[in-house]
């Protein structure tokens, strides 16, 4: 049924995702507060402050891919409501992506951190937590879809 709770949660799961392409994932400055470095889904753009123009662009796809994939993933769970044990596999498999996903930004930004300023961390915005958000509804979804299943095993066990 489309109704249940835990489709709110994976709908919001591909919101979430939906936001981590939208938004800008890391910034960090250098000590001389002259470039800007930022990751987004798409690429990690270095920018001069003072004329806003690009220094360097390197691309990131990836996380956006995983990002993606991750919406679809939970879009298809959100399809399957007649089979509560596909979808809480989709679900599994979905909070296998996001970890990845979270693996990856973690590991660019503490590699993109070495080279501009390695004495200060970098600020994590909008789109990195949004993958949290994402993670927690799509367990949310998985507990209820859970509960539905363990309802209607206790139900076909009285007949």
């Amino acid at each position: 049924m489309i109704q249940r709770i835990q489709t709110i949660f994976l709908f919001l799961v591909a919101v979430a995702m939906i936001l981590v392409i939208s938004f800008p994932i890391w910034q960090q400055v250098n000590p001389s507060q002259t470039q800007l470095m930022t990751l987004t889904a798409w690429n990690l753009t270095t920018l001069d402050v003072a004329s806003q123009e690009p220094v360097d662009t390197s691309s990131k796809i990836f996380i956006g891919i995983l990002a993606v994939i991750s919406a679809g993933i939970a879009i298809f769970s959100l399809m399957q409501y007649k089979n509560r044990t596909k979808q809480m596999f989709l679900n599994m498999v979905n909070s296998f992506v996001m970890v990845v996903n979270v693996g990856l930004i973690i590991w660019t930004t503490h590699t993109a951190n070495a080279l501009i300023n390695p004495e200060v961390n970098g600020a994590f915005v909008t789109g990195f937590w949004a993958i949290f958000g994402g993670m927690i509804c799509n367990l949310l979804a998985n507990r209820f879809i859970r509960k539905d299943e363990m309802l209607v095993r206790s139900v076909d066990r009285i007949r």
